[in-house]
C-alpha cells in the first residue's frame, strides 16, 4: 500500500506527470462545465416532509379551479399611532378601485376595532416558486409606490405595507437576489485574507485558492445536475461555504507537511510527493467522514435537508479530488519560489540539526532520519503548549470540561422554533406589514388555516372548528370535485400569530376536533400546519440522522487508528463539543440577532457539520500521534503531534469558522444563526478540545488509551524508564525528545 502511493504522489509531481495530470484535469472540468451547463432548474422550497398532513392539503388546495389565485394584503396605518380618518378610508376606497382588474376585484377596506389600521385583498396570480410570485408583488409594490393617490397618503403620515402568506414568500426569495453572489465574493476574500497570514507569502496563497474556486464551479454546475436529475431542493450558499471551507483546510494540510518535508529533502518534487503519501490518507479519511455523514442525511423527511445532504457530499468529494489530483501537480509545477520570501531550505536552520549532527550521518536515509527527530524536538509555541498540559493532565482536563460545561449552559432557555418575523435577519415589508397587521387585527387573518373536507359533511366541520376557542370564524369558500369525490376548502381565521406556540397548538385542537368528525375525512393545512409539521420533521431528522452520523464516526476512527479506546474517546469528546458549542452560539444568537430560540432546522445541521469537522480533526491530530506515539512513546506523542498539527489545525479552524461566519450576509436568521454556531464550534474545538483536553486525556492515560498497540506500550515503556514516572504532585513528567536516529516513516 506504501509503495503505491508513493508511486502515486511521484507521478502526480514528477516533471511529465505533473503536466499530464493538470491537463487532463484540465479537459474533464471543460467537458463538465459544457455537458452541465444550464443546469439548475428553479423548484420550491418545502419546508414540511411530502407526505405530512400539511403537504396533502397544499397537494389538494393545488387541484381546485384558480387554485393559483391567492391574495395578499395591504395594511394601511398611520406612523403617528392615531386612528385613520374618514379621509383617509375613502382614499384607500380609491386605491382599492384602482388596484382592480376586471377578474381580480379587490375587497375593503376592513378596518379594525381601533379603527387605526385597515386592510385592503388584493387577488394576485401566483406562480409555481416564491421567485415568480416575487415579480408579481414587486410589480404590485411599484404600482402602490407610483399611484398619485397612495403617494398623497404616505405623504400625510399612513403607512402602506404589502403581506400575507405569497408575499412573504416572495420576500424569502428576493432577499436571496445576488446573496449567492455576495457570500461568494465574502467567502473568497476571507479565505484569501487568511491564506495570506498562514502561508505569509504574497505568492502561494492563489494556488489553492484557484482550484479551490475552480472546485467550487463544478460543484455548483454539478450539484445543479444532481438537482435537476433527482429533484433536490437545497441551498447552493452552504454547500460553497462546505467546499472553500473543507477545501482550504485541505490544502492547509498538504501545503503545512510540504514545507515540512521541504527542510528535509533538497528536491522539492521529492518533498512534495512524500507530503502528499503522510497527508493523502488523512484527507481522505476526514473527508469521508464528512461525506459518509452528509449521506447519512438521505433518511431525513424534510426535502431540503435531503437535498442538501446528497449534494453537499458531491460538493466535498470535488473539493478532496481538487486538492490531492489538481494541486500537487500546480505546487511541483511552480516549485518552491511559492514559499517567497520564505522558502523553506535544507540547512540548520531549517532543521535545527546542528552541523556536528549533520555530519554524523553518514548516509541519506540517516541523515533525513536525522532532521526529521531534531525538527521534532526544536521548541515552538505548540510544543510548549502540550509539554505544560500533559505534566499537569488532570488539572488541564478538569478546566477543559468546566470551559466546555459554562457554554453548554447557553442551552438553558432556547427554544426551537422561529415565527415569520424572526426568520428574517434584516426586516422585510412583509414582516412589518404582519407586525401591524397582529398589533389591530386577529394576527390569524394574515395567513389563515385551511381544512378540506367531504363537501357533504362540510357544514358539521365548520360548525364544530367554529366552536373551538381561539377561532375567530369558519368559512366555506370553495367545493370541488377531486378523483370523484365532492371536497370542500374551508377557510379558518385564527385569533393567534400562525407561528406562535398557541397558534400551533390551535392547529393541533383543530386537527383533533375535525378529524374526529365521521365520514368527513378532513385534513388541516396552511401556513401555521406547515410549520407545525416542519418542527415535528426537523425534530424526527434529529432523532433519526444523529445515531447514523455517531456510527460513522466512529467507524471512520477505528478504521483509521485500529484503536477502540481512543475512537470512543475522541467521539464522546466531539459530543460534548458540539453540546457546548450550540450552547454559546444560541447565547451569543440572543445577544446578536436578539432571538431567544433558534430555528428548527438549526440543531441537526450544527450537530452534522460540528460533529463531522470534529472529527475532521480529530483524524489530523491522532493520526500523527498515533506516528510519533509509535517512536517516542504515548505521552511524548502527543506533545510532538501537537506541536506539528497544533498550527495547522487552528488555522484550519479559523479558516473554517471565518468561512462559516460569511453566512451571516445571508438574510434569513437560520443560517446566520448556523454560521455562528458552527464558527463559534470550530474554534472552540481547535482551541480547547484539541489543544488541551485531549491532550489532557493522552497524558492521563498514557500508553493504555492506545490498546492494542503494542508498539507503542513497549515506546512508552522505554520513555518511562528514562525519565521519572512521577512527580511529586502525581503528574507525568515528560521530558523533551532526545534526538536520536529513528527509521525513517
Amino acid at each position: 500500500m506504501k509503495n503505491s502511493l508513493a508511486a502515486i504522489g511521484t507521478a502526480l509531481v514528477s516533471k511529465r506527470g505533473a503536466w499530464i495530470v493538470l491537463g487532463a484535469v484540465l479537459v474533464l472540468v471543460t467537458l463538465l462545465f459544457g455537458l452541465l451547463s444550464g443546469s439548475g432548474e428553479d423548484r420550491p422550497m418545502e419546508s414540511a416532509p411530502p407526505d405530512s398532513e400539511s403537504s396533502q392539503v397544499a397537494d389538494t388546495l393545488a387541484k381546485f379551479p384558480d387554485a393559483d389565485e391567492q391574495t395578499v394584503m395591504v395594511v394601511a396605518s398611520r406612523t403617528d399611532g392615531q386612528a385613520l380618518s374618514t379621509a383617509d378610508e375613502s382614499d384607500l376606497t380609491d386605491l382599492g378601485g384602482r388596484l382592480s382588474q376586471p377578474d381580480a376585484e379587490v375587497s375593503g377596506p376592513v378596518t379594525s376595532d381601533d379603527g387605526e389600521a385597515t386592510l385592503l385583498m388584493v387577488p394576485i396570480t401566483v406562480g409555481l416558486t416564491n421567485s415568480e410570485t416575487a415579480d408579481t408583488v414587486d410589480a404590485l409594490r411599484a404600482t402602490i409606490a407610483g399611484d398619485a393617490g397612495a403617494q398623497q397618503l404616505e405623504a400625510s403620515g399612513v403607512s402602506l405595507l404589502v403581506t400575507g402568506g405569497p408575499a412573504i414568500g416572495a420576500d424569502i426569495a428576493s432577499a436571496f437576489n445576488g446573496a449567492d453572489f455576495t457570500l461568494l465574493i465574502v467567502t473568497v476574500v476571507i479565505v484569501a485574507l487568511l491564506l495570506i497570514i498562514t502561508y505569509r507569502s504574497p505568492i502561494l496563497w492563489l494556488l489553492p485558492l484557484v482550484v479551490i474556486g475552480t472546485a467550487d464551479g463544478l460543484a455548483s454546475t454539478v450539484t445543479a445536475a444532481l438537482g435537476d436529475a433527482f429533484d433536490l431542493q437545497f441551498d447552493a450558499g452552504i454547500i460553497s461555504v462546505l467546499v472553500f471551507g473543507a477545501g482550504a483546510n485541505y490544502a492547509l494540510l498538504l501545503i503545512s507537511r510540504y514545507r515540512e518535508e521541504l527542510a528535509l529533502v533538497a528536491d522539492h518534487r521529492v518533498a512534495l510527493a512524500a507530503a502528499w503519501r503522510h497527508t493523502v490518507g488523512t484527507i481522505l479519511a476526514s473527508n469521508l467522514t464528512v461525506v459518509l455523514s452528509l449521506l447519512s442525511l438521505v433518511f431525513a423527511v424534510i426535502p431540503g435537508t435531503r437535498g442538501l445532504g446528497i449534494t453537499a457530499a458531491a460538493g466535498l468529494l470535488i473539493a478532496a479530488a481538487a486538492v490531492l489530483i489538481a494541486l500537487p501537480p500546480v505546487l511541483a509545477i511552480c516549485g518552491t519560489r511559492v514559499f517567497w520570501p520564505f522558502v523553506p531550505t535544507v540547512d540548520g536552520s531549517a532543521t535545527g540539526a546542528t552541523p556536528t549532527e549533520a555530519a554524523a550521518a553518514s548516509t541519506p536515509i540517516e541523515a533525513t532520519a536525522t532532521a526529521r527527530t531534531t525538527a521534532s524536538a526544536r521548541p515552538s509555541l505548540w510544543r510548549r503548549i502540550a509539554t505544560w498540559v500533559v505534566r499537569r493532565p488532570g488539572r488541564h482536563l478538569g478546566a477543559g470540561i468546566a470551559v466546555l460545561a459554562i457554554m453548554a449552559t447557553g442551552l438553558l432557555g432556547t427554544t426551537v422554533g422561529l415565527d415569520q418575523e424572526e426568520k428574517f435577519r434584516v426586516q422585510s415589508e412583509s414582516a412589518q406589514g404582519l407586525s401591524v397587521l397582529g398589533e389591530h387585527f386577529p394576527p390569524g387573518e394574515s395567513q389563515p388555516i385551511w381544512v378540506v373536507a367531504d363537501a357533504d359533511r362540510a357544514a358539521d366541520v365548520v360548525d364544530s372548528v367554529s366552536g373551538i376557542d381561539g377561532v375567530v370564524r369558519a368559512v366555506p369558500v370553495a367545493e370541488t370535485t377531486i378523483d370523484g369525490e365532492p371536497t370542500a376548502k374551508i377557510m379558518v381565521t385564527g385569533e393567534y400569530a400562525p407561528d406562535s406556540p398557541a397558534g400551533l397548538d390551535l392547529v393541533e385542537t383543530i386537527r383533533a376536533d375535525v378529524h374526529a368528525i365521521a365520514g368527513a375525512d378532513a385534513e388541516v393545512g396552511g401556513a401555521a400546519a406547515t410549520e407545525l409539521d416542519a418542527r415535528d420533521g426537523n425534530a424526527q431528522d434529529f432523532r433519526t440522522v444523529v445515531p447514523l452520523i455517531l456510527l460513522i464516526s466512529v467507524v471512520i476512527l477505528l478504521g483509521v487508528l485500529r484503536a477502540p479506546l481512543v475512537a470512543l474517546t475522541l467521539l464522546v469528546v466531539n459530543i460534548a463539543s458540539t453540546a457546548a458549542a450550540i450552547g454559546l452560539g444560541a447565547a451569543l444568537s440572543r445577544v446578536i440577532f436578539g432571538q431567544a430560540a433558534i430555528d428548527a432546522q438549526v440543531p441537526i445541521l450544527a450537530f452534522l457539520f460540528l460533529v463531522a469537522l470534529g472529527i475532521d480533526y480529530s483524524i489530523f491530530l491522532s493520526h500523527r500521534a498515533k506516528k510519533e506515539s509509535e517512536v517516542h512513546g504515548a505521552r511524548r506523542g502527543i506533545i510532538a503531534a501537537v506541536a506539528h498539527t497544533g498550527g495547522v489545525i487552528t488555522s484550519a479552524g479559523i479558516v473554517l469558522a471565518g468561512v462559516f461566519a460569511a453566512l451571516g450576509m445571508l438574510p434569513l436568521m437560520v443560517l446566520g444563526q448556523l454560521g455562528l454556531i458552527v464558527g463559534v464550534g470550530v474554534l472552540v474545538d481547535t482551541v480547547v478540545v484539541r489543544t488541551i483536553i485531549v491532550p489532557a486525556i493522552f497524558g492521563l492515560a498514557g500508553s493504555r488509551i492506545w490498546w492494542p498497540n503494542r508498539k507503542i506500550a513497549r515506546a512508552e515503556a522505554v520513555a518511562e524508564s528514562a525519565a521519572p514516572a512521577r512527580s511529586r504532585g502525581g503528574s507525568v513528567a515528560v521530558e523533551e525528545p532526545r534526538v536520536e536516529v529513528v527509521d525513517a516513516r
